[in-house]
């Protein structure tokens, strides 16, 4: 009777430590030590990390994204001549190639997935352009159906995000200093629609954005000026709220900023500070879309170019790529503020993928 407990103990333990488990995976930078895409495995109740394993040997994966349905990873090739590959995850989480295609433009920094799981845009930082891509039945993608041109005679374009919302496409270009904003007819093909879906302030450099789930506010973090642009969406054109230092008051150095995230409940919204090297933590109120600075937390490591909180939101992790270190923070879930809790060590990682 006592080894029956027992077994019944040690099996109800072993399928607790399975669901607290999930997969993150991490793109790098492939110039030092790192080979490519890692995988490490995040206890969701401790927020302990383990188990690191390199599951994609590939060049300069600097950013990653799932499909819809987490069976598909698709990853940038962040070289001179761009491109992006499609991978299937297997049953013990390593990556499967499947097949590679030209992105038609230097330095892809970006890729996303629209919510069906049919299109890809990948966006080229120093070709200053992104594509669009059709994903085949088996996961892979066929070769880019539409490539957008920013670049012109006086100015040149860095784009550096780009994302599906519903039949729009919206797209950062940090060189430009614009949003521009696309739209389909037909699910099919874009078109331009506004090459200025916001005013941004002189030099700002918008990189990434975050959209509230109804659409209704619209966030975007500037590299150049370090601040945070927040947006209402009033009757499909997007007004200003105001700008938002992303630095504490008493920062004098040089600062860049990465990577932009809300909160699952939208009541706080996070900030890298490459520089600095800090998240800003912002309260948001979430009926004017307003923000309030309550948290400049330091990252414990050097250029924190990404950032994600866990799937259940009480952990956020930063991907500190000079100093090779994965650090994960408590989140207070009152606050929303920032506590330390350990640093994983990893080569030059730069992506991390829940």
């Amino acid at each position: 009777m006592k080894l029956k407990i027992l077994l019944f103990l040690i099996t109800l333990t072993l399928l607790n430590c399975k669901y607290q488990n999930t997969s993150l995976y991490i793109g790098t930078y492939t110039s030092g030590a790192s080979e490519g895409i890692y995988k490490l495995d995040f206890n969701t109740k401790t927020g302990v990390l383990s188990n690191s394993k390199l599951v994609a040997t590939t060049e300069n994966p600097s950013f990653i994204a799932y499909s819809p349905n987490k069976k598909f990873i698709y990853a940038v090739g962040e070289g001179g001549n761009g491109t992006v590959s499609s991978y299937q995850i297997q049953d013990n989480g390593a990556l499967k190639f499947l097949n590679t295609v030209d992105t038609f433009g230097g330095a892809p920094c970006h890729v996303s997935v629209n919510k069906a799981g049919t299109k890809v845009v990948v966006s080229n930082y120093v070709g200053g352009n992104f594509a669009i891509y059709h994903v085949n039945n088996d996961g892979s993608l066929s070769d880019a159906y539409q490539v957008f041109e920013h670049n012109s005679s006086e100015q040149k374009s860095h784009a550096h995000s780009a994302q599906f919302v519903n039949k729009q496409l919206i797209v950062a270009d940090l060189g430009r200093n614009s949003v521009y904003r696309y739209e389909t007819k037909d699910d099919e093909n874009y078109k331009l629609k506004d090459s200025s879906l916001i005013e941004m302030s002189e030099n700002a450099g918008p990189r990434h954005f975050s959209l509230t789930k109804d659409g209704k506010f619209l966030y975007i973090i500037n590299e150049y000026a370090s601040t945070v642009t927040a947006a209402k969406n009033t009757d499909d054109s997007f007004e200003l709220i105001n700008n938002y230092s992303t630095l504490s008051n008493d920062f004098k150095g040089n600062n860049s900023c990465a990577d932009i995230h809300l909160s699952d409940d939208e009541r706080f919204l996070y900030a890298s500070n490459r520089g600095e090297n800090s998240i800003a933590v912002f309260k948001r109120d979430t009926k004017t879309g307003r923000l309030e600075k309550t948290q400049n937390k330091n990252v414990h490591g050097d250029w924190p170019r990404n950032f994600t909180i866990d799937p259940s939101g009480k952990f956020l992790l930063v991907a500190n790529k000079k100093s090779n270190n994965i650090c994960v923070f408590n989140i207070d879930s009152d606050t929303g503020t920032l506590s330390f809790l350990h640093s994983t060590d990893l080569p030059s990682p730069v992506c991390l993928l829940f």
